[in-house]
Protein backbone atom coordinates (compact mmCIF):
# COMPACT_ATOMS: atom_id res chain seq x y z
CA UNK A 1 0.00 0.00 0.00
CA UNK A 2 2.66 2.26 -0.40
CA UNK A 3 2.76 5.00 -2.89
CA UNK A 4 4.26 4.93 -5.92
CA UNK A 5 3.20 8.61 -6.46
CA UNK A 6 5.39 11.35 -6.30
CA UNK A 7 4.84 12.89 -2.89
CA UNK A 8 2.62 16.54 -3.25
CA UNK A 9 5.28 19.05 -1.06
CA UNK A 10 3.12 21.88 0.28
CA UNK A 11 4.05 25.17 -0.70
CA UNK A 12 6.46 26.58 2.19
CA UNK A 13 8.59 23.77 1.08
CA UNK A 14 9.45 25.89 -2.07
CA UNK A 15 9.76 28.91 0.04
CA UNK A 16 13.94 29.47 1.14
CA UNK A 17 13.11 30.88 4.94
CA UNK A 18 11.13 27.74 5.26
CA UNK A 19 14.51 25.77 5.75
CA UNK A 20 15.98 28.67 8.05
CA UNK A 21 15.34 28.46 11.67
CA UNK A 22 13.21 32.31 11.96
CA UNK A 23 13.74 34.33 14.86
CA UNK A 24 10.54 35.42 16.04
CA UNK A 25 9.09 32.92 19.08
CA UNK A 26 5.62 32.81 17.23
CA UNK A 27 7.10 32.70 13.69
CA UNK A 28 9.29 29.68 14.58
CA UNK A 29 6.71 27.90 16.61
CA UNK A 30 4.70 27.98 13.46
CA UNK A 31 7.19 27.09 11.50
CA UNK A 32 8.02 24.05 13.80
CA UNK A 33 4.12 22.93 13.47
CA UNK A 34 4.45 22.98 9.62
CA UNK A 35 7.96 20.87 9.57
CA UNK A 36 6.04 18.41 11.77
CA UNK A 37 2.97 18.46 9.77
CA UNK A 38 5.21 17.87 6.86
CA UNK A 39 7.43 14.99 8.07
CA UNK A 40 3.76 13.30 9.23
CA UNK A 41 2.23 13.62 5.87
CA UNK A 42 5.75 12.71 3.64
CA UNK A 43 6.05 9.08 6.04
CA UNK A 44 2.32 8.41 5.55
CA UNK A 45 2.11 8.85 1.84
CA UNK A 46 5.67 6.92 1.86
CA UNK A 47 4.16 4.11 4.31
CA UNK A 48 8.01 5.23 6.20
CA UNK A 49 8.35 4.21 9.70
CA UNK A 50 11.82 4.74 10.91
CA UNK A 51 13.48 8.09 9.83
CA UNK A 52 17.41 8.57 10.19
CA UNK A 53 17.55 12.51 10.29
CA UNK A 54 19.53 15.01 8.10
CA UNK A 55 23.76 14.58 7.96
CA UNK A 56 23.34 11.80 10.62
CA UNK A 57 26.16 9.08 10.36
CA UNK A 58 23.54 6.56 10.70
CA UNK A 59 23.49 4.13 7.50
CA UNK A 60 20.34 4.14 5.50
CA UNK A 61 17.56 1.83 7.19
CA UNK A 62 15.27 -0.35 5.56
CA UNK A 63 12.77 2.13 5.22
CA UNK A 64 14.70 4.67 3.79
CA UNK A 65 15.50 1.84 1.13
CA UNK A 66 11.34 1.56 0.43
CA UNK A 67 11.35 5.85 0.45
CA UNK A 68 14.05 5.55 -1.96
CA UNK A 69 12.64 3.11 -4.44
CA UNK A 70 9.16 5.01 -4.60
CA UNK A 71 10.83 8.45 -4.44
CA UNK A 72 14.65 8.18 -5.83
CA UNK A 73 16.01 9.98 -2.48
CA UNK A 74 14.61 9.33 0.73
CA UNK A 75 16.25 12.99 1.62
CA UNK A 76 14.32 14.98 -0.08
CA UNK A 77 12.51 15.40 3.31
CA UNK A 78 14.99 17.62 4.94
CA UNK A 79 16.72 18.80 1.27
CA UNK A 80 15.18 21.00 -1.77
CA UNK A 81 17.65 20.67 -4.16
CA UNK A 82 15.82 22.75 -6.94
CA UNK A 83 16.09 25.41 -4.18
CA UNK A 84 19.22 24.36 -2.48
CA UNK A 85 18.23 24.53 0.69
CA UNK A 86 18.26 22.29 3.46
CA UNK A 87 17.04 21.58 7.08
CA UNK A 88 19.86 20.96 10.08
CA UNK A 89 20.54 18.40 12.01
CA UNK A 90 19.68 20.76 14.66
CA UNK A 91 16.61 22.06 13.45
CA UNK A 92 15.37 18.94 12.58
CA UNK A 93 15.47 17.78 16.11
CA UNK A 94 13.87 19.88 17.12
CA UNK A 95 10.68 19.09 14.90
CA UNK A 96 11.27 15.68 16.25
CA UNK A 97 10.87 16.89 19.85
CA UNK A 98 7.28 18.71 18.86
CA UNK A 99 6.20 15.16 17.46
CA UNK A 100 7.63 13.08 20.13
CA UNK A 101 5.49 15.74 22.77
CA UNK A 102 2.74 14.72 21.00
CA UNK A 103 3.18 11.03 20.79
CA UNK A 104 3.96 11.31 17.26
CA UNK A 105 8.15 10.22 16.94
CA UNK A 106 10.17 8.66 19.38
CA UNK A 107 14.06 7.88 18.96
CA UNK A 108 14.73 4.46 18.05
CA UNK A 109 16.22 3.21 21.03
CA UNK A 110 14.62 5.09 23.09
CA UNK A 111 16.18 7.99 24.78
CA UNK A 112 16.34 11.72 23.82
CA UNK A 113 18.64 11.74 20.89
CA UNK A 114 19.92 9.21 18.11
CA UNK A 115 20.41 9.47 14.02
CA UNK A 116 17.05 7.91 13.66
CA UNK A 117 13.35 8.13 14.65
CA UNK A 118 10.31 6.20 14.86
CA UNK A 119 7.97 8.34 13.22
CA UNK A 120 4.11 7.66 14.38
CA UNK A 121 2.04 8.90 11.76
CA UNK A 122 -0.31 6.55 13.32
CA UNK A 123 0.23 5.45 17.28
CA UNK A 124 0.92 2.25 18.03
CA UNK A 125 -2.51 2.46 19.82
CA UNK A 126 -3.80 3.05 16.57
CA UNK A 127 -2.19 0.14 14.82
CA UNK A 128 -3.74 -1.84 17.74
CA UNK A 129 -7.10 -0.70 17.22
CA UNK A 130 -6.44 -1.44 13.95
CA UNK A 131 -5.35 -5.02 14.72
CA UNK A 132 -8.66 -5.08 16.79
CA UNK A 133 -11.16 -4.48 14.59
CA UNK A 134 -9.44 -6.49 11.40
CA UNK A 135 -9.59 -9.79 14.44
CA UNK A 136 -13.06 -8.89 15.05
CA UNK A 137 -14.27 -8.79 11.52
CA UNK A 138 -12.52 -11.46 10.58
CA UNK A 139 -13.60 -13.77 13.00
CA UNK A 140 -10.07 -14.55 14.12
CA UNK A 141 -10.60 -14.46 18.11
CA UNK A 142 -8.91 -17.25 19.84
CA UNK A 143 -6.88 -18.22 16.30
CA UNK A 144 -2.89 -18.12 16.00
CA UNK A 145 -1.10 -16.18 13.97
CA UNK A 146 2.74 -15.28 13.04
CA UNK A 147 3.92 -11.94 12.48
CA UNK A 148 4.79 -12.83 9.13
CA UNK A 149 0.89 -13.45 8.23
CA UNK A 150 -0.24 -10.32 10.24
CA UNK A 151 2.35 -8.02 8.24
CA UNK A 152 2.90 -10.03 5.03
CA UNK A 153 0.27 -13.03 4.65
CA UNK A 154 -2.18 -13.17 2.12
CA UNK A 155 -5.40 -12.70 4.60
CA UNK A 156 -3.71 -9.36 5.33
CA UNK A 157 -3.22 -8.33 1.92
CA UNK A 158 -5.34 -4.65 1.42
CA UNK A 159 -5.24 -4.10 5.07
CA UNK A 160 -4.14 -0.78 6.69
CA UNK A 161 -0.82 -3.10 8.97
CA UNK A 162 -0.28 -5.30 5.97
CA UNK A 163 3.53 -4.31 5.58
CA UNK A 164 4.07 -3.03 8.87
CA UNK A 165 7.20 -2.44 10.61
CA UNK A 166 7.67 -6.13 12.53
CA UNK A 167 8.78 -3.88 15.73
CA UNK A 168 6.14 -1.60 15.19
CA UNK A 169 3.78 -4.60 15.22
CA UNK A 170 5.25 -5.46 18.50
CA UNK A 171 4.52 -2.17 20.23
CA UNK A 172 0.77 -2.49 18.81
CA UNK A 173 0.63 -6.22 20.29
CA UNK A 174 2.07 -5.31 22.90
CA UNK A 175 -0.75 -2.66 24.05
CA UNK A 176 -3.68 -5.77 22.94
CA UNK A 177 -1.69 -7.82 25.28
CA UNK A 178 -1.80 -5.29 28.02
CA UNK A 179 -5.62 -5.07 27.55
CA UNK A 180 -5.64 -8.96 27.36
CA UNK A 181 -7.05 -8.95 24.09
CA UNK A 182 -3.75 -10.55 22.96
CA UNK A 183 -0.98 -13.63 23.67
CA UNK A 184 2.50 -12.89 22.13
CA UNK A 185 4.30 -16.21 23.06
CA UNK A 186 7.11 -18.12 21.05
CA UNK A 187 10.07 -15.77 20.66
CA UNK A 188 7.67 -12.88 19.77
CA UNK A 189 6.85 -14.76 16.36
CA UNK A 190 3.18 -15.83 17.20
CA UNK A 191 0.29 -14.33 18.79
CA UNK A 192 -2.77 -15.37 19.76
CA UNK A 193 -6.09 -13.17 19.51
CA UNK A 194 -8.14 -13.52 22.94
Amino acid sequence: MQSTSPFPFPRDYFFPPFFTRQTNLTTHHAQLVKWASLVLSYCRHYRIFKLPLPGSANTPIADAAAAAAATGDPSELFHNKTLNRRLSLADAREVIDVLRKDGRAEYVGGGDSGDVVWVYWRKPEEWAALLEAWIDETAQKGSVLTMYELTQGEGTRGTQFHGLDAELLQKALNILAKKGKAHVFGDSQGVKFL
